[in-house]
């Protein structure tokens, strides 16, 4: 089945069947689900709608009549769309968050229970090693130190990132009320929204507090049209970007290793790896990183794992 036939499908109706948008507003609204996941439950469960209109054909079909078979040919269908198990994964996790809804609310059975997730490769995510964080941060305070708001701010969200671990999202979200320098700890929120605390460490405590000077002459500057509740700005004094901070954080990468493929994200990776490299608890990383799952936590074991043994094969006479 080719993607214009899906998109034919899709698009003899206006919208979502009503069920879907049912189940989608009860994200919204009752499961308080974070806006980037409504979205990408939308699409998933549209190309799904999609799928079982051109699977059915001229018959007609119910949420009730659907059965595994249906639901492992959507399966198949993502394969041959060559989509990475990591997709498909998750598609298959919006169908059966769905019909976990009906099921509650209407229907007596739930097919999507006895489909099976297909088996994800192994990931190990990208980190920076110790001698290229220091790289990072003299880069960053190089720059910092000619006084330009938007090198001390980018200074700013570096150090804040490595020194916590959060997520974009939540370094992005962050208000000037949740960080506290006094005590060097700063609140997040998470996915879900849930709330988490984080300590801030020494050299980020000194990068924010430079920073914050910064913001305050800034905001003195604009007036009334300055953001007082956002803590990053942008140059005009709105809450920063998505955008500015990746492109801001990935200019000083690409300094580091321009074909490493690095990311924001490398950042939250590299804090956990070097955590749990110094030996630090597994449980203690999963709070700080606002993991619902250790599972998710453990991966980073495993990147821990792999560097040794990099190490003992360059090291060990007999290896």
């Amino acid at each position: 089945m080719t993607r214009k036939q899906l998109a034919d499908a899709a698009a003899e109706v206006d919208s979502a069947p009503p069920a879907v948008e049912d189940f989608l507003t009860h994200l919204a609204k009752e499961r308080d689900v974070s806006p980037n996941t409504v979205i990408a439950y939308r699409r998933d469960l549209e190309e799904f709608v999609g799928f079982l209109g051109t699977y059915f054909g001229v018959r007609e079909w119910s949420w009730q009549g659907l059965d595994r078979l249906a639901i492992r040919g959507f399966l198949a269908h993502l394969t041959r769309r060559k989509l990475n198990k990591r997709s498909i994964g998750r598609s298959l996790s919006a169908v059966r968050s769905f019909y976990k809804y009906l099921h509650r609310n209407e229907l007596d059975v739930n097919p999507a229970r006895g489909v099976s997730t297909p088996k994800q490769e192994k990931y190990l995510p990208g980190y920076l090693d110790r001698a290229q964080i220091e790289l990072l941060f003299q880069s960053a305070e190089l720059k910092a130190q000619e006084g330009r708001f938007s090198d001390v701010r980018n200074c700013a969200i570096l150090e804040l990132f490595y020194s916590t671990g959060m997520r974009l999202s939540e370094l992005r979200g962050i208000n000037r009320m949740d960080i506290d320098l006094l005590s060097q700890q700063v609140k997040v929120r998470g996915k879900g929204k849930k709330e988490r605390i984080i300590p801030v460490g020494d050299h980020a405590q000194l990068a924010l507090r430079n920073y914050e000077s910064k913001r305050d002459e800034l905001l003195r500057a604009i007036g009334q049209g300055g953001d007082r509740t956002a803590f990053f700005l942008s140059n005009r004094g709105r809450r920063i970007s998505v955008r500015a901070i990746q492109n801001a954080v990935k200019g000083f990468l690409d300094k580091i290793d321009e074909s490493s493929g690095l990311s924001t994200h490398s950042l939250r990776h590299t804090f956990a790896t070097h955590l749990l490299d110094a030996g630090a608890d597994l449980r203690a990383v999963q709070e700080l990183l606002g993991h619902a799952s250790i599972s998710t936590t453990q991966i980073y074991t495993h990147t821990s794992i792999e560097r040794l043994k990099q190490v003992y094969q360059k090291a060990h006479p007999r290896a």
